[in-house]
């Protein structure tokens, strides 16, 4: 059994608790570009930060690098809701889980965060549907998809 990702508690009361746990994270390099005047991470970075976060959660989920050409799902939803600033120099870290799965979607929640403090910079759902790229219509989810993501979720 894997245990989950423990971090210290966020004092940001606004920010929703999680209702499951966390086994995946990937430590985020942010670059120079990626901050504003202020010296905030832009809001459109945790987008590309999540797509990476992404990327390595499904290859921990099917124990193999990502295939292009073997994807059947694609993002058609992503809801973000940011709590606290990002600052230059400052540690990040993506958290992924797969909250829900249905037969034709499953909803992966992330969460930014400083994963010394435990302060949430942000948190997202993102709906992701099977898709055949051929004929251009949503389809089931692959099956070994589903399994492989309940097997990962379960914590085993």
């Amino acid at each position: 059994m894997r245990e989950p990702i423990i971090l210290p508690e966020c004092k940001n009361e606004k920010v929703p608790e999680a209702q499951h746990p966390f086994y995946h994270s990937v430590e985020i390099q942010t670059r120079f570009n990626d901050f504003d005047m202020l010296g905030h991470l832009n809001n459109s970075a945790y987008l590309q930060f999540m797509d990476l976060a992404k990327v390595r959660y499904f290859e921990a989920v099917t124990g193999k690098p990502l295939d292009m050409k073997g994807i059947a799902t694609v993002i058609v939803n992503i809801n973000v809701s940011f709590f606290s600033p990002t600052y230059f120099g400052e540690p990040v870290s993506v958290l992924t889980a797969c909250v829900k799965i249905s037969q034709r979607s499953f909803v992966l929640e992330q969460r930014a965060v400083n994963p010394m403090t435990g302060d949430v910079k942000c948190v997202a759902t993102v709906v992701m549907a099977g898709f055949d790229p051929k004929t251009g219509c949503g389809v089931e989810l692959d099956a070994a998809w589903v399994s492989d993501l309940s097997r990962f979720e379960s914590g085993v």
